[in-house]
């Protein structure tokens, strides 16, 4: 597939910046290492999706957003909830089932809800996220604020009916949002080439007169400079933008399903030999922005916190029962 380049300099970006970058995606990943394992130790209810080798997408766009600014995701939302802004914490007690959980123990790890900081929801269904992510913006245009929501989807989410609708609705009404389409090249375990007329997803943009651009996704650079010229031009009123980011999940499609057979393993070490965080770290030691011992001290840093969110929530209590149906029902007030 063709995309943007990486390997280039970082241009205007700081070392506060850049480094900014690399503590998110090392983050993103150690959680969902943890994750991984907590749901072979039996600790994860329900189904386990991880955002293993997509790092850089999160990341580089949530790093342009405000907490004012909305986000909606999908199955494989931990790492879109964790670049918004939700704790390792709150995050793996909702897996968990606890109280502390984001959702309070009732989502799971498809259900991931915090509008403290502009997570309006992950979801299991192919697609929503696109038509609401385009309600939410169209909200902040009324107000007349300069808000931006932002749609998280994946490859095979581009081939349902609310992509097209959602992008045609944004266009023609000029809204403040992002549609992000993360190309891991599989919905589930069908090849997106076998499914897709034209799966350059960028180049559908056109036919809706809104921009398209296609980036590198193991690239976070490469994403953040997409994502902020597609953010500025949400905010100033200039209308949507639709990014596509080619990447890969280098985990089974959710842990526990098979990892090979639709597709191979000598696939799976080419993408993973191109992994995102990887690649930054031999970018800032190639351009003198952090040395080994730094990036060393970040990894640490970061493997202690994602430790002690972990014993956080595995030691936080359930739900009591009787509050089964709080939540579901207005009071009326």
């Amino acid at each position: 597939m063709a995309v943007e380049t990486a390997d280039r300099p970082t241009g205007e970006l700081t070392k506060e910046q850049m480094l900014a970058l690399y503590r998110q995606m090392v983050q993103i990943r150690k959680t969902e290492e943890q994750l991984a394992r907590a749901h072979q130790a039996g600790l994860v209810h329900g189904a386990c999706h991880t955002y293993v080798g997509e790092e850089a997408v999160a990341t580089g766009v949530c790093a342009h957003l405000r907490t004012d600014d909305t986000v909606l995701s999908t199955h494989r939302g931990h790492g879109h909830a964790l670049a918004k802004g939700v704790s390792p914490a709150s995050l793996m007690a909702e897996l968990f089932g606890r109280t502390i959980g984001c959702s309070h123990g009732r989502g799971g790890s498809m259900h991931i809800f915090s509008p403290e900081v502009g997570m309006l929801g992950t979801s299991g269904i192919v697609g929503p996220s696109i038509l609401m992510a385009a309600g939410a913006a169209y909200a902040f245009k009324l107000h007349k604020t300069d808000r931006v929501s932002v749609a998280f989807f994946g490859d095979g989410g581009s081939n349902n009916g609310a992509f097209h609708e959602g992008l045609n609705l944004a266009s023609i009404w000029k809204l403040p949002v992002l549609f992000v389409c993360e190309n891991n090249q599989y919905a589930t375990e069908v090849p997106f080439a076998t499914v897709a007329g034209n799966p350059n997803v960028a180049e559908r943009a056109i036919a809706y007169g809104l921009p398209g651009r296609r980036v590198d996704g193991n690239d976070v650079v490469a994403v953040y400079e997409a994502a902020g010229e597609a953010v500025r031009r949400a905010r100033s009123g200039q209308g949507p933008t639709l990014i596509e980011c080619v990447t890969y999940r280098t985990r089974p499609h959710s842990e526990g399903m098979r990892d090979t057979g639709y597709r191979t393993r000598e696939e799976i070490e080419q993408w993973r030999a191109r992994d995102p965080i990887v690649r930054l770290r031999a970018k800032l030691r190639l351009e003198g922005i952090a040395t080994d011992d730094e990036l060393r001290q970040i990894d640490t840093g970061i493997q202690t916190s994602v430790d002690e969110a972990f014993e956080m929530a595995k030691n936080s209590p359930y739900p009591d029962p009787r509050t089964a149906l709080d939540h579901i029902y207005s009071s009326g007030e």
